[in-house]
C-alpha cells in the first residue's frame, strides 16, 4: 500500500518497513507544506508499533532536497514545527535512513542530518550549507548537528565557507555514514534494511535510545537557532542578496541551482 500525499509518498507494502519518497518539483525544495507533511508522517511513525525502519529518498535524480524555500505560504502552524519533528524522529524507536542521490543543501542537508543514518551515491550526491553565502544562517539543526558529526573545525569550514562537498569528502569528514557507487546504493540499502528487519525491535529500540543519551543535540538550542533563523531574512545582508539570488535562478531548475556552492562565491 502506498500512502500518497501532496509531496510525500509512503510505501508501506513491506511489514516493518516504510519507504518514503520526497517529491516537490522542480528542484525538490523543502517548503512549509512539505515540513507539515513530514510532521504528520513523524506522528504516524511514532504510532506504528510494528515499524522498525523508514527510508527517505527523492523522486528527483538531481536533488535529494535542494534547500529550504519560502515560495509558499507559511505552515499551518505559523512556522514549521521542524525542530519538534526532527527531535521526535531521532528519539522514536524506528531507525531512519536518508538515501541520498543528487544535491542536498541547506534545510535539505539538515533534514538528512536529522535522520539516524545517511548513505549516498558517490558520483551523484553533493552536500552543502549555503546559508551564509545568502546572508542567512543555518536554522534547521546544522549548527548543532554538524559539530557532533564532523567536529568543530570542519563544521565551521562547511558553514562559513558555504561551498559544495562531494560524497567522498562528506564520508571522510563523517557527515555521512558511507559513500557508495551509485549503481550499488539501492542494493546496499536494501540488504541493510533486510538485516535490520530480521532483528528484534526491543533490542534495536533499546540500543538507539541508549546511544541518544550522548548522541543528540540539545533541543532548546536547536529551537533557539531556528527562531533566530527566521529573523535573519530581515538582516541587511540577506535583503541585499535576495534580488541577486532571484535574478541568478534560485529556486529554479538550472545551472545556478546545480552549482550553487560555486555560484555563491561570485554572487
Amino acid at each position: 500500500m502506498t500512502d500518497i500525499r501532496k509531496k510525500v509518498a509512503v510505501d508501506k507494502s513491506v511489514p516493518g518497513y516504510w519507504q518514503v519518497t520526497l517529491d516537490n518539483p522542480p528542484i525538490n525544495a523543502i517548503d512549509d507544506s512539505m515540513y507539515d507533511e513530514i510532521f504528520d508522517l513523524v506522528e504516524e511513525i511514532e504510532a506504528e508499533p510494528t515499524l522498525k525502519v523508514v527510508t527517505f529518498s527523492s523522486a528527483n535524480p538531481d536533488f535529494f532536497i535542494a534547500h529550504y524555500s519560502t515560495a509558499e505560504p507559511r505552515s499551518r502552524f505559523g512556522k514549521p514545527r521542524w525542530i519538534e519533528a526532527a527531535t521526535r524522529l531521532a528519539k522514536c524507536d524506528v531507525l531512519s535512513i536518508a538515501v541520498i542521490d543528487g544535491r542536498v543543501r541547506g534545510g535539505g542537508a539538515e533534514f538528512a542530518m536529522a535522520c539516524d543514518l545517511r548513505f549516498a551515491g558517490r558520483e551523484t550526491a553533493i552536500f552543502g550549507q549555503p546559508e551564509v553565502g545568502t546572508g542567512l544562517i543555518p536554522g534547521g539543526g546544522a549548527l548543532q548537528r554538524l559539530p557532533l558529526l564532523v567536529g568543530r573545525a570542519r563544521a565551521l569550514e562547511i558553514v562559513l565557507g558555504a561551498d559544495d562537498y562531494d560524497a567522498d569528502l562528506a564520508e571522510r569528514y563523517g557527515w555521512i555514514n558511507r559513500a557508495l557507487p551509485h549503481a550499488q546504493l539501492e542494493e546496499f540499502v536494501s540488504n541493510f534494511v533486510q538485516r535490520i528487519l530480521s532483528f528484534d525491535k526491543q533490542a534495536l529500540a533499546t540500543c538507539k535510545a541508549t546511544v541518544n543519551i550522548s548522541g543528540l543535540p540539545d533541543r532548546a538550542q536547536l529551537q533557539a537557532t531556528e527562531d533566530l533563523f527566521f529573523t535573519t531574512f530581515g538582516w541587511p545582508g540577506a535583503q541585499a542578496r535576495a534580488p541577486k539570488l532571484r535574478e541568478r535562478g534560485i529556486g529554479r531548475a538550472g545551472e545556478f541551482e546545480l552549482n550553487l556552492g560555486r555560484e555563491l562565491g561570485s554572487l
